[in-house]
């Protein structure tokens, strides 16, 4: 697909506008202590952003440091604290903080301890990413390994990094 052909796509979506009502989103819930519920995927944004939302419950481990190379990914507080990993940093985002990380940045997030944190992630450009949330599920479900997580580092542009930054 040439540059203008997907920018015409995404121009087009956009003019129609891209709803998904609560109803019709898909939610995980195999990981007990979390929810993600995934808005909008790349192929029903033209490209132009992947969304999800995600709800974790006090006490849960979150997610381990990684990095992006193809796209920046903004966090919006809904609810709750949110600690966050950013580089060399740690912050703690409350309800209506809002944060960007760059491409290659290493972040990590998970509840403030004592607090759920409900928050919506935004990937731009999208990204196909929903796979990788449904395969991660499956990890929580027993049905698949962190091994197959780590093998599709790449596929989905998440690539994982140590840091004795963040537990």
């Amino acid at each position: 697909m040439s540059d203008f052909t997907q920018l015409s796509s995404a121009f087009a979506l956009l003019r129609g506008g891209v709803l998904v009502r609560d109803t019709d989103a898909e939610i995980l819930r195999s990981d007990p202590s979390s929810v993600i519920t995934l808005l909008a995927d790349a192929e029903a944004t033209g490209g132009v952003l992947t969304s999800h939302r995600t709800t974790l419950r006090d006490g849960t481990p979150g997610t381990p440091p990684h990095f992006h190379a193809n796209c920046d990914e903004l966090f919006f507080v809904i609810d709750g604290r949110l600690r966050v990993l950013l580089g060399q940093e740690i912050l703690t985002l409350d309800e209506g903080d809002l944060l960007l990380v760059p491409p290659y940045m290493p972040h990590a997030y998970a509840p403030a301890p004592g607090h759920d944190a409900d928050f919506l992630c935004v990937f731009t450009p999208g990204t196909p990413r929903a796979d990788y949330f449904r395969l991660l599920d499956r990890v929580h479900a027993g049905e698949a390994s962190w091994d197959d997580l780590l093998q599709a580092q790449e596929l989905y542009d998440t690539h994982y990094v140590p840091t004795e930054l963040w537990p």
